[in-house]
């Protein structure tokens, strides 16, 4: 069985204002959720882990869901070549409406 060398994880500047609105409570799980999910195979399709049909954030490919009732929304890119995944934005699913940063998005 060939070892898998874990991804580098990257977190882009505007994460760090859209964590602003989030409880502070949920830092932890989110960090330890994505560090969990998404270190070894963060291109691998699951329940909660899925490729965007169309991006919700510029440039970003894939979406994790999770936390309490999956309201949680993690969008990021991968770069396979330089192994690395790059966190580009963190939402709260309210019902059918997303907001990132506390600003509602259209889906």
């Amino acid at each position: 069985m060939r070892k898998s060398f874990p991804y580098r994880l990257v977190y882009a500047p505007q994460v760090y204002q859209h964590l602003k609105v989030i409880e502070p409570k949920y830092y932890s799980l989110i960090r330890n959720e994505i560090e969990k999910r998404l270190k070894f195979q963060p291109t691998v399709e699951t329940k909660n882990q899925k490729p965007l049909k169309r991006p919700v954030i510029s440039e970003g490919e894939w979406e994790l869901r999770l936390g309490p009732d999956n309201r949680f929304r993690v969008f990021y890119e991968v770069d396979t070549e330089h192994r690395e995944f790059k966190i580009l934005a963190v939402g709260i699913k309210e019902g059918r409406r997303l907001f990132v940063g506390g600003e509602e998005l259209r889906l």
